[in-house]
Order: structure tokens, then sequence, then C-alpha cells
């Protein structure tokens, strides 16, 4: 089951959504991965859960963690069931938002922070099937704690072009739209994200790719290129296996094969 709650107008600009996932049997083990996207995921769960490393060892995770943005797929392991409370975030807000500095580009980070406060009035709630409940206690958080968070509002334009774009765009006509140079908009993205304008629209496109491809994935992957603003299908095949370790074909047979049931929004856990 997944579900996403639109969040209120006061929490738009630094909020996507806020979304609810349940999966998993009681005796069951299973590993999923999760593929990158434009966003930051602030996650609640309620299960066992770990992370595995590229060297193959289970990191055990708190709840909540944050990830960040990645560069690749990251690995997970569950034990049982799971559910899972997450909050979309804009990538250039989540930091400011917290009141946290980007630790980098390792895109699992845990962290401490007082929002871990209401994880067991959140458990509660889900132990009780109170879903709806769980998210307005999160959703009271964030509207609580946001008057406190200073977004900069150079950003938030930044962003509306990008996202508005899907990240295709040239960083100069995404500074023009936020009324910056070129140089302060990077030096700002880079404080504020851990990344640069550049990072964050390739992976809203390759989101874009992904999205498309899993739905229709018969599509002309030439024309696909041409319409999402990269140079030839070469290059669109480069940043496609660059994020998600396979190529773009291989994505689309294994999205025809499998079609899971899935939102409008890509569902970012997906059952390896």
């Amino acid at each position: 089951m997944h579900q996403e709650f639109e969040p209120s107008e006061a929490l738009r600009d630094i909020i996507k959504c806020f979304w609810y996932d349940n999966r998993g049997l009681a005796d069951q083990e299973f590993i999923f991965q999760v593929e990158p996207d434009g966003y930051a995921e602030i996650i609640f769960y309620f299960g066992n859960l770990s992370n595995i490393s590229e060297d193959g060892s289970l990191r055990p995770l708190p709840s909540p963690f944050l990830m960040g943005l990645l560069n690749r797929p990251a690995i997970f392991q569950v034990r049982g069931c799971l559910e899972i409370i997450g909050v979309r975030c804009f990538p250039w807000t989540v930091f400011d938002l917290l009141g946290l500095p980007p630790p980098g580009k390792n895109g699992i980070h845990i962290f401490a922070h007082p929002i871990a406060a209401i994880q067991s009035t959140l458990g509660s709630f889900m132990a009780a099937g109170r879903i709806d409940d769980a998210l307005a206690q999160l959703e009271q958080y964030f509207l609580h704690t946001r008057p406190q968070a200073a977004i900069d509002n150079t950003l938030s334009k930044a962003g509306a072009a990008m996202r508005q774009a899907n990240g295709t765009i040239p960083v100069s006509h995404v500074a023009a739209a936020a009324h910056s140079t070129v140089r302060t908009l990077e030096r700002k993205f880079k404080r504020s994200s851990g990344f640069t304008v550049k990072d964050v629209s390739g992976l809203m496109r390759f989101e874009q790719v992904r999205n498309h491809l899993w739905h229709e994935p018969k599509s002309n992957l030439a024309g696909l290129a041409h319409e999402l603003g990269y140079t030839d299908q070469a290059h669109l095949s480069r940043e496609f296996k660059r994020y998600s370790g396979t190529t773009p074909a291989a994505f689309a047979r294994n999205a025809q094969n499998r079609k899971l049931p899935v939102s409008d929004d890509f569902v970012a856990f997906v059952q390896a």
C-alpha cells in the first residue's frame, strides 16, 4: 500500500508531500532498493530496517533518518512487516528546515534532532491503525516549526524554475529566474543542499526518464532524449546508467515484466 498526501499551503514551498507505505509479512525477509530522484526524504519507520552498504554489511537504521539526494540506488533489508511515513522535501530546503548543515553526498544520514521525539507518538497512532492521525501529527510539527526555518527566497525561486522545467534548463536560466548571479546561486545551493544546481537538475531529469519508462516501457529513447534536453540517446543512456546502475533499455524491460501498481509519482521504494 502506498498513499501520498499533499501538505498544507504553508508548507508547499518546502515539502512536496507526506506519504505512507506498508509492505512485508510477519515472517518474511526481503531486500528492496530506492532509486535516486530529485528529493530528500525524512523517513520514520516502524519495523526492522537496515541499509546494505557497498561492501555487503548491514547497518541498522534509527527512526527517523534522512535520505538525501542519491547518486546511485540505495539497498535495504527488511525483516517482517514494515510501515513507513515519509516527508518528501525539496533538497534545497530540507537542511534549513531541520536547522542542520548538509553532511555531504553519502545519501543516507543519521542525525540527532528534536523531531525524533515524536517517534513514540507516531508509533502509538500506527499501532492503532490511525494512519491519518499520525500524518496529521507530523504535519502539525512542521506547521509549528516552519516559521523558525530560514528558507532562502532565492533558492525557492530557483527550485521552482527547475521543477517547472523538470531539470532541463541551463544553470544561467535558473539564476535569471531567481534574480541571482550563477556564482551566488551555486554557492547558496551548495550551502543548503551539499549539491550543485547541475547535480540536482541531473537528478530531476533522470527522474523524468525513469518515471516515463516505468509507465511506458516501450517509449522511443531517442525521442525521449530529445524531449528532455539530452544531447542524444547515448547521453541519456550514460546518465541513466550513472544514477541507476543499469541501462534505460534494461530498466524498461524490467518495468514491463514486473509492472507493480504505482501512483502518478514513481514510488521510490521498489522491491529488488
